[in-house]
């Protein structure tokens, strides 16, 4: 007779994700983006890509998930990327990457995050009917190539 298994309390593994979420895509967005940081005295203002990106990120459904904390991290990244857009390199190019990861700002970066936008009712519809219409256009069985080999 086989060994009865471990009570699940007792189990070393449960598994369980810490980082899973669902964005809401069409939840309640923030009113305002968090101010930018200052620039030191002398230095131009932001580049108009990165006010851009910036009001971006704080409207995006990863916002959600963003605490205070995390607005020292984004404003570095924002410092990078100003850099990047006044004189672009593939060395600010690359630690840009690398800085973006940790907040879920590409679909690799979720995934890996287990972040997950959830979709509106109208986008899944529009995907099921996609299916269905190309279910139609393919009418044709597939059994008909087949033939009888003796």
């Amino acid at each position: 007779m086989p060994p009865l298994p471990k009570p699940l309390e007792l189990r070393q593994r449960a598994n369980k994700s810490v980082t899973r979420a669902t964005l809401a895509s069409d939840g309640p967005a923030r009113k305002r983006a968090p101010r930018m940081p200052k620039r030191a005295e002398g230095e131009a203002d932001w580049h108009p890509m990165t006010v851009a990106w910036w009001r971006d990120v704080w409207h995006s459904p990863m916002a959600a998930e963003y605490v205070q904390a995390d607005l020292h991290g984004l404003s570095r990244l924002a410092v990078l990327i100003d850099a990047f857009w006044l004189e672009p390199s593939t060395a600010l190019a690359s630690e840009i990457r690398l800085e973006q990861q940790a907040f879920g700002l590409t679909p690799i970066d979720r995934r890996r995050l287990e972040w997950q936008v959830a979709q509106t009712e109208d986008v899944t519809t529009k995907h099921k009917q996609r299916q269905v219409r190309r279910a139609h256009e393919g009418d044709s069985d597939a059994r008909d190539v087949l033939k009888v080999v003796k």
